[in-house]
């Protein structure tokens, strides 16, 4: 497998990138680092999914963004590369293309056309941070697990992905026994099929109809900006 955001860049670019890299496998769970640490390596995702999560008190937290092999993770705290500014936890295992923060650093200031590739990526990312605010606080929660559950879906190898009650709680920032009704729900409308331990999308196309249309603002915006779809090969 390959990152997309790299396979889309011009060919001076991914020279300036590929000696740096190295692959690492990271597991489901896994924080990649921290709200507050330096962020030492950015990751260049291949397989699986990382979460952003915003840390409130008590330990609860809410996923902000999701990215797979279409992005990057490690950048949204400002050139380069300062502080994290939310959680990076792994919600679906895979592997990722790591590259010191200080040589992604030195690349992009040497060009201008890798700069832009990153401020477009950056952008959607935002307002992928805004979209998903604005439908936690506004959308009903059979919605947003529809729109939840199709962006892992897109990321994802498979229409089966391991996944707990705990883990969609965790995301949605609801309690699992919610978790539980609200899912039982689109499972009786045969979009969705549980197991312990794992989901499967059975029906995309109707499970897209019953998602708020939040995720397709979020698909327009990537279109417009150019960005790769994030559509596991």
């Amino acid at each position: 497998m390959s990152n997309l955001w790299i396979a889309a860049l011009e060919a001076p670019d991914r020279a300036r990138l590929e000696p740096h890299l190295t692959e690492r496998r990271f597991t489901q769970g896994q924080v990649l680092y921290e709200a507050g640490e330096p962020v030492e390596d950015v990751w260049f995702p291949l397989e699986g999914v990382v979460s952003l999560m915003t840390v409130l008190s008590e330990e609860r937290m809410v996923e902000t963004a999701a990215i797979g092999r279409e992005g990057l993770v490690g950048v949204t705290c400002g050139p380069m590369n300062g502080r994290a500014s939310s959680r990076a936890i792994a919600q679906l295992a895979g592997s990722a293309a790591c590259c010191p923060a200080d040589a992604f650093a030195e690349a992009l200031a040497g060009s201008e056309t890798l700069r832009m590739a990153l401020a477009k990526f950056t952008e959607s990312l935002f307002a992928q941070v805004q979209q998903t605010a604005a439908c936690n606080a506004q959308h009903r929660l059979d919605e947003r697990l529809a729109r939840w559950l199709l962006t892992l879906h897109d990321r994802a190898d498979g229409d089966r992905f391991a996944l707990t009650q705990a883990d969609i709680a965790g995301m949605l920032g609801v309690r699992r026994a919610t978790v539980s009704e609200v899912g039982a729900v689109l499972e009786d409308r045969h979009l969705i099929r549980r197991g312990r331990g794992w989901v499967e999308v059975l029906e995309r196309e109707a499970l897209e109809q019953a998602a708020c249309g939040c995720y397709g603002l979020l698909r327009g915006v990537m279109k417009d900006l150019g960005v790769p779809r994030p559509i596991a090969a």
